[in-house]
């Protein structure tokens, strides 16, 4: 079968869904590639790249629509494509089936197969398929450098002869893949970051990249991300009230907010007023993802960058992904080929449309002449939220001592109870054996007290080269069954034979032991 991607036909598009790199892997498969002639210049692939790379570049959008089997694209396909849909051929890309029943309804009566990108479920074995997730990780990145091309000051702070100047101040609203990539920008530049999501579950993730997670003085249920698709639910109306107030608290302090937040098929939640507008500093900047739902910010415009009366710059662009068309072409496009991967488990170069997949289930929305959309549940739950770590509560000056106190009661309790023990046995041992082995016994006893007490106390994590070395020298005790291996009682034998073979254990495991830590820290 033949795979092949048109030029985007979306105004201002300019990323493609096939790259040379990736139509060499799509080849392996056993699939032919063919591309309209120019659909890769935007995003900086030659019509010569995917010549060198074995693609067929056919020069018109109707010939090559006629042509291929296999159609994969990004953007939603217009009236003008639908219509050259037929029943044998399968279609790839963006198509927003909740908000696209025209188009869905012309692929059915066409006949033809419809996989939506954004209908990849989220659970783990579909990560690498996740194009929204891709998209999202570029908008995110995209964001904060927008932000830098419109903020007149540096993010990190610096001292300089001239004089000091302070660190921007970020603030990312939502905590989803868009924000975690906005987030690891933000503080990767320098920038004092804050992140608020409305998943306290999140806060490990933003302190881990080096922001500071915003808490609220308020708790409420959140619905499991396996229910949502991975997505945030909806608050109540007194968290979103609680939500706002901290909001209004910081908007003084910031200097520049990016907004993510967004539920799928949803109008934007507004989530920064105009009071909140009017109490930023003047040079400030939002960047508002959400534009393309109405924006989280008011005031916010669809494509388009306003300055409000007190000089706060609001960015409302869409096209976040193309505009870094070649990074965001590279990443769609090796969405599209581990969907074809699984699309084609037998490496034939022929689909096998499995229905059974969760995956491939999920994805599609035309089968066979009907309409699949919406999905029935995977059989595999989506990523889960997870739950937050329950923290010990903090104790008291007194409940420490008290617990201090606790614990050196017990543990001088164990040690009287073992010393007690092993003083009875010697004294019952004295009893009935001679002086001489009552002197090589006791300093064999206080060996092994010694060493349990030194050695077995020392954590899993401390042990070093150097004490694996210390644990084979002291092996040299291996003399003492050795002058006693040739007596000529036979009990003494045995014992000196067991002994000679467990000090060698230790010498020998004590340098093997020593070798392999000693080989972590070299390169080769």
């Amino acid at each position: 079968m033949k795979i092949g991607t048109p030029k985007e036909i979306f105004e201002g598009e300019a990323r493609v869904a096939m790259t040379p790199d990736s139509a060499k892997q799509l080849q392996k498969l056993g699939y032919e590639c063919a591309i309209e002639k120019g659909a890769g210049e935007a995003a900086g692939f030659s019509d010569a790249l995917y010549e060198e790379a074995g693609v067929e570049v056919i020069k018109t959008a109707a010939g090559l629509w006629k042509e291929v089997d296999i159609i994969a694209k990004v953007r939603q396909p217009e009236a003008v494509e639908l219509k050259r849909l037929t029943k044998d051929k399968t279609l790839i890309s963006f198509f927003n089936p909740a908000g696209n029943e025209e188009g869905m309804e012309a692929a059915k009566a066409k006949g033809a197969n419809v996989i939506a990108m954004e209908m990849v479920p989220r659970i783990s074995r579909a990560q690498k398929m996740d194009a929204l997730s891709s998209m999202a990780n570029i908008a995110g990145y995209r964001a904060v450098i927008e932000a830098g091309n419109n903020f007149g000051r540096f993010f990190t702070g610096q001292i300089t002869a001239a004089g000091k100047v302070p660190p921007a101040k970020i603030l990312v609203v939502g905590a989803g893949v868009a924000g975690l990539a906005a987030i690891g920008t933000a503080t990767s530049l320098g920038a004092i970051t804050y992140a608020f999501d409305v998943r306290p579950e999140v806060a490990e993730q933003v302190e881990s990249m080096g922001a500071e997670f915003v808490y609220l003085d308020f708790e409420e249920e959140q619905q499991d991300g396996a229910a949502t698709g991975g997505y945030a639910s909806v608050s109540s109306p007194e968290f979103r009230e609680a939500q706002l107030a901290k909001f209004r608290e910081l908007a003084p302090e910031v200097d520049i907010v990016i907004t993510t937040a967004l539920i799928p098929n949803r109008p934007a939640p507004k989530l920064w007023l105009e009071d909140m507008i009017a109490a930023m500093k003047p040079g400030s900047v939002i960047v508002d993802l959400a534009a393309e739902r109405g924006g989280n910010a008011e005031g916010t415009v669809m494509d388009e960058k306003i300055v409000t009366d007190n000089g706060v710059t609001i960015v409302g662009y869409t096209d976040f992904p193309s505009r870094m068309a070649s990074q965001a072409s590279t990443l769609y496009a090796t969405n599209i080929r581990h969907m074809m991967t699984d699309l084609t488990p037998e490496k034939d170069g022929q689909i096998n449309h499995d229905m059974e997949d969760d995956v491939i289930r999920g994805a599609t929305v035309t089968f066979e002449g009907d309409i699949t959309f919406p999905p029935p549940p995977p059989k595999v739950q989506a990523i889960a939220a997870q739950k937050p770590k329950e923290v010990a509560p903090e104790l008291t000056p007194e409940e420490k001592r008290a617990q201090e106190v606790a614990e050196f009661k017990a543990q001088t309790k164990q040690q009287v109870t073992l010393l007690a023990v092993g003083g009875a046995l010697i004294l019952g041992a004295g009893l009935f054996a001679p002086a001489s082995f009552m002197q090589h016994f006791i300093v064999f006893v206080l060996a092994v007290f010694v060493g349990f007490q030194v050695i077995w106390g020392v954590a899993h994590s401390l042990h070093t080269p150097l004490m694996a070395v210390t644990n084979a020298i002291s092996s040299i005790i291996i003399l003492g069954a050795l002058m006693q291996i040739g007596s000529g009682s036979a009990l003494v034998i045995i014992l000196a034979a067991l002994s000679v073979f467990m000090a060698g254990i230790n010498i020998f495991g004590g340098f093997l032991v020593t070798r392999r830590m000693l080989a972590m820290f070299q390169k080769s």
